[in-house]
């Protein structure tokens, strides 16, 4: 059944290529039937699923003389980001409710993205795997380049180039590894039996993981990052900080650790390091920003960095804490660049928190305002939310394996609820300097110009799609913060599979 969320994405896809140009309206309801749809079957396979298997999708031989298969599965690893996805494909559209130019190849890029990667996640076949990652990477360029602002091209370019080059390592790092296996297969579950030699684990190691990891925004390679997230579109942002960095986590964890355990093993202090620089630059950076969705953009590096951290911690409450972070992260990022992005720049035409700090938004916009406190509260890390629990068991995961770091860690956090309170009282509680005056309405797509002349634009009331998305997203958050069993029962099985066989040999609890 998870197939589905697979074929339905790229079903839709079809099916707005088939509508006649300029129905607007209908390239939208094609691509919310077909988000919704997905995320139907996502729900359906959560409650069917259980605990601890392998659930095998599909399976079928795709290129046999290479031994490479059309290899579909699930664990509650990759179904939990499956939901996330469903989750975020539904917000993203709900959040671009307003798109008039181009949307249905807008509509379509979108769904081809979303199915590449439901591909990701539900692919055990690691060649399989590696065609869908870059299926997800080419409509993000065009989505980012075509409906973007604030440098867009650049924007585009820095994030395909930065994906490509990391695709380009962990290429040379499968092809490697399947030629050294002599097993000539791709599938995940029987190379992550092989003993690869030691000497090749050392450097095949850092070569995939820090390729997959350049996608989840790991510093110094975390650049197109901000760049990317401030220059898309507010769907394609909640994309990239709710999905598609997860897929660079996502490899790092499912290929780099699974195939070469002795690599990881000789690796991860360095990559726990390189984790907690991204925690604490990130936050710092967010602090100073001058640009709204660059806040958000840097808090995006920042939390990502607690599930690297997560992952190296190599003990089960560490590992279970990254991957609720990532779900965690992509629910909050999600709904805070849709704030930015769709409630505030639409409105007010700028992002500029010194230009925002004048407007009194908490009470042109009292639902984005409620929105972005609840927001930033989730992100903080208040307890009731996501986000709490994942950074916690990360945290307790760390200091079993490096207490120093997560000290380190810790203030990183305390910097963010520096940077995040900062934001808001700037952006919504500043005091009221300039009155709000009726104009023109902001354009329908993302890539509306900032107001050059400094004056505020009145301000179109929040739409129902809007509010939708936004109950949806805080809702998720709750529920998975007052009952993390609720996934967790889900993730934390998993790795008792034979892909973690690594994970018991070392000892971990």
């Amino acid at each position: 059944m998870l197939a589905w969320t697979v074929y339905i994405s790229f079903l839709g896809v079809l099916g707005l290529m088939l509508l006649p140009k300029g129905n607007a309206a209908a390239a939208r309801k094609v691509a919310m039937l077909s988000a919704v749809a997905g995320l139907a079957v996502a729900f359906a396979g959560f409650a069917e699923f259980k605990a601890g298997e392998i659930v095998t999708v599909a399976k079928l031989p795709w290129i046999p003389s290479l031994g490479i298969e059309y290899h579909l599965a699930a664990d509650g690893i990759s179904l939990t980001l499956v939901l996330l996805t469903g989750l975020a494909a539904v917000g993203g559209i709900l959040f671009s409710w307003n798109i008039e130019d181009r949307a249905k190849e807008f509509f379509a890029f979108y769904l081809a993205l979303i199915g590449g990667v439901y591909g990701v996640f539900l692919s055990f076949d690691l060649f399989l795997l590696f065609v869908f990652y870059e299926i997800a990477i080419v409509p993000k360029y065009f989505i980012i380049a075509i409906w973007g602002s604030t440098r867009k091209e650049y924007g585009a370019m820095k994030l395909a180039l930065y994906s490509f080059i990391g695709s380009a390592m962990v290429l040379v790092g499968l092809i490697a590894a399947y030629v050294v296996s002599g097993a000539h297969s791709f599938n995940v579950l029987e190379l992550a039996q092989y003993p690869f030699p030691h000497d090749f684990q050392m450097w095949a190691f850092p070569l995939v993981f820090v390729g997959f990891a350049i996608l989840a925004g790991m510093w110094p390679f975390h650049t197109w990052a901000p760049t990317g997230h401030v220059a898309a579109p507010t769907a394609a942002s909640m994309l990239l900080a709710g999905v598609v960095m997860k897929l660079g986590a996502y490899g790092c964890l499912r290929v780099a650790m699974t195939l070469f355990p002795e690599g990881l093993e000789a690796w991860k202090t360095w990559i726990a390091v390189l984790a907690v620089i991204g925690i604490v630059y990130g936050a710092l950076v967010a602090l100073v920003q001058k640009d709204f969705k660059f806040v958000i953009g840097y808090s995006s590096v920042s939390h990502m960095g607690f599930v690297l951290l997560g992952l190296v911690t190599l003990n089960t409450i560490g590992l279970s804490g990254a991957v609720l972070q990532m779900f965690s992260h992509g629910i909050i990022a999600g709904l805070l660049f849709a704030v930015v992005g769709r409630m505030v720049y639409e409105r007010t035409h700028t992002r500029e928190l010194s230009q925002l700090e004048g407007m009194n938004l908490v009470k042109a916009m009292p639902f984005a305002a409620v929105t972005f406190v609840v927001a930033s509260a989730a992100s903080m890390g208040l307890p009731g939310f996501s986000g709490f629990i994942a950074e916690l068991q990360v945290l307790i995961g760390a200091w079993a394996s490096f207490p120093t770091l997560a000290v380190i860690a810790g203030v990183g956090i305390v910097v963010g609820v520096a940077y995040t309170l900062r934001a808001m009282q700037k952006a919504f509680f500043g005091e009221p300097l300039t009155a709000l005056t009726p104009s023109h309405p902001p354009s329908d797509a993302d890539g509306a110009t900032a107001s050059q002349e400094g004056h505020a634009h009145a301000m179109q009331a929040i739409s129902v799609p809007e509010r939708l998305g936004a109950v949806m997203l805080i809702g998720v958050s709750l529920l998975v913060g007052l009952y993390p069993r609720l996934l967790l029962d889900v993730i934390t099985p998993s790795f008792n599979s034979p892909l973690f066989e690594w994970l018991r040999k070392g000892g971990a609890q």
